[in-house]
């Protein structure tokens, strides 16, 4: 089959099409043939040498894809061969074929195109199990997410305000803060001329923000926790800006606040499953009945990985990045 592989840590350019073995399926294991995958950022961040794959895992990247089922695994019972599918992966998206857990995969959403399937697993996981689970957010809550046109942004917007909860973001210009708030924000703040901190206490009437979502970190970190109110919680995905700051610990304890983190491509395929079932239960009825869905950037063929990763690092882009595969 053909893939592409990360020929040696650096910049998209190491990033090359090569032959590989169709990979063959262990028990409880489907294969996918891949008709698209997603470009995310942990992609490239592993193709810089930044995040390795778990064990097991290929070492080819690629997080999420959509195609159709052609082999099963022992214990396999949920699909057969055939079924259409879109799904979380452990690695090895950017091919022609990918292996998964059979609960990690699920079925493609009315009306919505395999380039658009391809772009839901991974920012969908990520969102409810963080946002959701771990933040606990809830009808009536205020959420702050930054980075709101990013695939997880556009993610989190559209899920917060589906249920219930008031949205507000930030986003790195007027096109994208106008596309924000399309989606559902009630507020969107352009970081590069305001200050979120004092948009998030004249919005809140000074009481802040009950959930923030942060891929940023950095000097973001103590900014999030003056922004926090009561009870708050902070979430952290990612650290674009650094894993290291500054912290007054005195106004967690005074205010309550929770600080806490999650990644998802480590944990367990349990863990995964529950997400998946989740997600099956409160979500996919959404984005069947077509109140949600994905929100799609560009699209590049397999052999055009490096221009895709070269396009996800711009951060220009407003939505989901995907990898077509003839």
């Amino acid at each position: 089959m053909r893939a592409i592989e990360i020929t040696k840590p650096g910049g998209p350019e190491v990033l090359a099409l090569c032959e590989r073995p169709v990979p063959s399926c262990g028990a409880e294991e489907i294969l996918i043939k891949v008709e698209a995958a997603g470009v995310n950022r942990p992609d490239a961040l592993q193709r810089a040498g930044a995040y390795d794959p778990p064990k097991g895992a290929s070492d080819l990247p690629g997080l999420e894809a959509a195609g159709e089922v052609v082999a099963i695994g022992a214990g396999v019972s949920r699909w057969q061969v055939g079924d259409k599918v879109c799904a979380l992966l452990p690695g090895g998206g950017y091919a022609e074929y990918a292996t998964t857990h059979q609960d990690h995969a699920l079925p493609i959403p009315n009306g919505l195109s395999m380039v658009e399937a391809a772009a839901l697993c991974e920012t969908y996981f990520t969102v409810w199990s963080t946002v959701f689970m771990r933040g606990r957010l809830k009808a009536g809550e205020t959420f702050l997410v930054h980075g709101g046109s990013s695939g997880i942004g556009t993610t989190a917007i559209q899920l917060a305000k589906a249920f219930g909860a008031r949205v507000f973001t930030t986003a790195g210009s007027d096109e994208k803060c106008a596309l924000c708030e399309q989606l559902g924000a009630e507020a969107a703040i352009n970081y590069k001329t305001q200050d979120f901190g004092k948009e998030v206490a004249r919005l809140t009437g000074g009481k802040g923000v009950d959930l923030i979502l942060d891929m940023v970190g950095g000097a973001y970190i103590p900014r999030n926790i003056r922004a926090l109110a009561l009870d708050g919680r902070l979430v952290m995905i990612a650290f674009l800006g650094g894993p290291k700051a500054e912290l007054n610990f005195a106004q967690i304890m005074v205010k309550r606040l929770e600080v806490t983190g999650a990644t998802l491509r480590p944990q367990s395929d349990q863990a995964k499953a529950e997400i998946a079932e989740a997600l099956r239960q409160h979500v996919w009825p959404l984005i069947d009945s077509g109140r949600i869905g994905p929100v799609m950037d560009q699209s590049f063929p397999l052999a055009e990985a490096g221009a895709a990763h070269a396009r996800i690092e711009s951060s220009g882009h407003m939505g989901k990045i995907v990898l077509t595969i003839d």
